[in-house]
């Protein structure tokens, strides 16, 4: 067989995008665990018909989102636009 010349092909790539985490920060980490934790009893209060445990499950809920809230706030989570993201000073 022949051999086929080989032709050299420029590739020309777009711009990168900025890097993202796609959520995968400490905040979105406890939100997201402490929604289900809190899911997991309220659906465990309606199976077993206890009212005061379903309330229990849906504090919970609220606490995961207000700690996620807090916790984004202080820099642990994904950044907001326009808003330095938190570097680390250890070397």
């Amino acid at each position: 067989m022949a051999e086929k010349p080989q032709t050299t092909e420029i590739s020309y790539l777009p711009p990168s995008a900025p890097p993202t985490n796609h959520g995968h920060t400490v905040a979105a980490w406890f939100t997201m665990i402490g929604i289900i934790v809190g899911a997991i009893v309220a659906g465990v209060a309606v199976a077993l018909p206890l009212v005061w445990l379903f309330w229990v499950g849906m504090g919970i809920v609220v606490l995961a989102l207000i700690g996620g809230a807090v916790l984004r706030n202080m820099g642990y989570g994904q950044p907001k636009p326009g808003v330095t993201p938190r570097t680390s000073t250890q070397h």
